[in-house]
């Protein structure tokens, strides 16, 4: 069986929607007050409270 090539728009929509999905992954800042809040044991929430102590907050 060939092996099919996309069309020049199919491989950029691919493309863009793989870029897409990878930003929203990496947009971690969530509003105070979100319904989408953090969850308490995340590695994020751990990251921040780390950062705290180590400058003393």
């Amino acid at each position: 069986m060939g092996v099919t090539r996309l069309k020049r728009k199919d491989r950029r929509n691919k493309t863009v929607s793989r870029l897409e999905v990878q930003e929203l992954k990496l947009a971690t800042n969530i509003e105070l007050g979100s319904r989408s809040q953090e969850p308490k044991k995340s590695q994020i929430a751990k990251n921040n409270e780390a950062i705290d102590k180590a400058l003393g907050k």
